[in-house]
């Protein structure tokens, strides 16, 4: 029996799976996300353990960045300049290609949870969308004309610049690199910081929130128009409450000013800016889809 792995990668866990296919998971395990030298060991004793009588045949890693995917680079496969700590030019495609030796599939967290939606979700039989996180960090991945989007590295959707009035948010971003980048002012870490408590600790009138949807909406508002696609996905810890998902539709309607003549975001945006199908298991069936279209 053959059966594929999927990994993936998150700030603070890492979740692993090895199945047949969605709703064929043989074994799963979650991993504290510590530093590479304690963690890597035990995702990979995971898979050596393997299943009796299966065959590992691939596997697929989702993960934070950024990443190396220049097949030609001498650092394919590295996780490279991440804010992460301890993290930063970890070969974390080599390290399980020779310690499995199997094919192994890399390609950022959020990519791996677009390509999971696209194959089981909610973006199923579509060839164009965007899946963008919002926890502890943004991160953004889409898929066009059927195939994830790479290029020079990868989208890094979260660094985006937006407009950011000083005046009535003082807060000066939490990016390393940026500062008030997108990432910078609307990630998890973003909002406690600012607030002094985890988002998902703050009550739903809470004035966070009309600040959070703002920024959330200004940068959807950039994507429709650079990228024109036709779904968004929004998942993430912070997207998990749901009385934001409203508050950011009429937002982007507002901000988008009857430029952009579709009926996608004119009437319907209800069907046009959702959750996740796949809720939180997005990225590792994600990771999973990976791994099964390398073995076809």
């Amino acid at each position: 029996m053959k059966v594929f792995g999927g990994i993936e990668v998150g700030g603070t866990k890492i979740v692993c799976v090895i199945a047949s296919g969605p709703d064929d998971i043989h074994d799963e395990v979650v991993v504290s996300t510590t530093t590479p030298e304690e963690t890597l060991p035990r995702v990979l004793d995971f898979f050596s353990s393997g299943v009796p009588g299966a065959l590992l045949s691939a596997v697929g890693i989702g993960t934070f960045g950024p990443l190396d995917l220049n097949p030609s680079s001498s650092t394919y496969g590295y996780i490279t300049s991440t804010t992460k700590p301890g993290w930063s030019q970890v070969d974390i495609a080599g390290e399980v290609q020779r310690a499995l030796g199997v094919p192994v599939v890399l390609d950022t967290d959020v990519k791996a949870a677009a390509v999971g939606e696209g194959t089981w979700g909610a973006a199923k039989g579509l060839d164009d969308f965007i899946y963008l996180t919002i926890g502890t960090g943004i991160g953004g991945g889409g898929v066009f004309g059927g195939k994830p989007m790479h290029g020079m590295i990868h989208p890094e959707m979260g660094h985006i610049r937006i407009p950011h009035d000083i005046k009535k948010d003082p807060y000066k971003g939490y990016c390393p690199f940026h500062g008030d980048c997108f990432e910078g002012l609307a990630s998890g870490q973003a909002m406690q910081e600012r607030w002094g408590q985890k988002a998902e600790m703050l009550p739903p009138d809470h004035e966070a929130w009309e600040l959070e949807t703002h920024y959330i909406a200004l940068a959807l508002q950039s994507y429709i128009c650079t990228l024109s696609p036709r779904l968004i996905i929004l998942g993430g810890g912070v997207m998990r409450q749901s009385h934001l998902f409203p508050l950011i539709r009429a937002k982007v309607r507002l901000f988008l000013g009857g430029y952009v003549r579709s009926p996608l975001v004119l009437d319907d945006t209800e069907e046009y800016i959702l959750p996740p199908a796949l809720g939180n298991r997005a990225g590792v069936l994600g990771a999973l889809s990976l791994a099964l279209t390398r073995s076809t």
